[in-house]
């Protein structure tokens, strides 16, 4: 879950009587500060001077194994989506200049948007140019004012922002608490607009809702559902459709939100349904009607990714069988883990303070190892993570290796 930073009573005034409006970042840019004093090098603005494949680059002039980039099923560097990109770029030019209901709508954002219909099997799919956008867009229009949002208390930045922006009444409950849930629900006035709105993985500690259970309770006080997919699309599942499908409960769902940024290996969101009004949604949302259509080349890569991703059962097998090895090791070698066992390509690695977890993550970067650095008020319960993401691409001797840097790095920072 994300909050807002603690803010002064009154801005600082500055020179000429104006208030300071960054005042009210000042602890952030404080612990930051300090962060950086300690000489530790800043663990959020790492540069990849070059990118080598789906799991390796260049970074600070060094062969560096990457374990931090959502990228899920190592899309990035196959061939055929990169030829895809390539042709459209020559046939189309370099960009729409254009909203989606004006002149941004070409002949590859009906195939991508056919090609998520056909992944998913419903009858609609909506593309947006991100998939915060795709939250932000579909959530604050279909939930307005006078109408409830129930979500888990871990949501995404994006779906709390999408409740901010629709002005419904949210309504949080407990991370994965199927009786907080219904205990909310049960005090919803008769008659309102409702939408539970959950995550099949959450991204901060890589677990899993139990959506089947959390679904019928949702139906049974007549409440329309949303699912993010965004960390689950691609990999989890008989066909990669996510955790729903996983769970044998997709049909019950009335929003899929899904991205193109992780298993897909592009930039791009998107929404798909099966709800008989949705195509509606084209000229009602605002994050979609005023924003410029993603590009020619984005969209043909994306599109060819989801349709080898129908395909792909062996990387989704081999990518699970990363997670396993990976979380097994860790968890032996002595490290506080997010799950108990391996629920996703997510590996959440628990440290004791954010002094520590950077250490540990500039020791991780000089044993030549990527991973991400995640604080609060990003993390739940204001913990400190090192969030690992496993990729299909990864070998079973790259594992191996990273099992290796962990152990050295956790007793040079001194977490083991």
């Amino acid at each position: 879950m994300t909050e807002a930073v603690n803010q002064p009573d009154q801005p600082e005034v500055i020179e000429g009587g104006q208030p300071d409006l960054f005042s009210k970042f000042d602890p952030l840019i404080e612990m930051r500060r300090n962060l950086l004093d300690s000489g530790v090098e800043d663990p959020f603005s790492l540069v990849m001077d070059r990118v080598l494949s789906p799991t390796t680059a260049i970074c600070n002039g060094r062969e560096t194994i990457l374990l931090g980039t959502y990228n899920y099923m190592g899309m990035t560097f196959d061939p055929d989506v990169i030829e895809a990109g390539q042709k459209a770029l020559t046939d189309f030019g370099s960009g729409t200049t254009g909203s989606r209901v004006l002149n941004g709508t070409y002949s590859g954002h009906k195939a991508v948007e056919q090609a998520l219909c056909e992944f998913y099997a419903m009858d609609h799919a909506m593309v947006f140019s991100t998939g915060y956008q795709a939250n932000l867009g579909i959530i604050s229009t279909i939930a307005g004012k006078g109408d409830y949002i129930i979500l888990d208390i871990d949501s995404h930045a994006s779906i709390w922002d999408g409740c901010k922006m629709g002005d419904a009444e949210v309504v949080p409950f407990k991370h994965n608490d199927l009786e907080a849930m219904e205990k909310r629900l049960r005090r919803i006035p008769e008659g309102a607009g409702k939408l539970v709105i959950l995550e099949g993985v959450y991204s901060m500690m890589g677990d899993i809702a139990p959506l089947k259970e959390m679904i019928a309770v949702a139906k049974k006080h007549g409440a329309m559902v949303l699912v993010d997919e965004a960390h689950s699309m691609g990999f989890i599942g008989p066909n990669g459709r996510g955790v729903a499908e996983d769970q044998g409960c997709l049909d019950d769902v009335d929003f899929v939100i899904g991205t193109f940024s992780k298993s897909v290996g592009t930039v791009g969101g998107f929404c798909v349904s099966n709800h008989p009004k949705f195509e509606i949604m084209r000229l009602v949302c605002r994050p979609y009607v005023f924003t410029a259509s993603l590009p020619p080349s984005v969209v043909a890569t994306a599109c060819t990714s989801i349709r080898k991703l129908m395909h792909a059962a062996d990387k989704r097998a081999h990518l699970w069988e990363n997670s396993r090895t990976l979380h097994a090791a860790l968890k032996a070698a002595g490290f506080h883990l997010g799950t108990e066992t391996p629920q996703s390509a997510i590996i959440a690695v628990i440290m004791p303070d954010l002094e520590r977890g950077a250490a540990m993550w500039e020791a991780l970067l000089h044993e030549g190892l990527y991973v991400n650095l995640a604080r609060p008020p990003a993390t739940p319960a204001n913990m400190t993570l090192l969030r690992c993401s496993l990729c299909a691409a990864h070998t079973a001797e790259q594992v191996q290796q990273i099992v290796g840097m962990f152990q050295r790095a956790g007793v040079k920072a001194g977490i083991l």
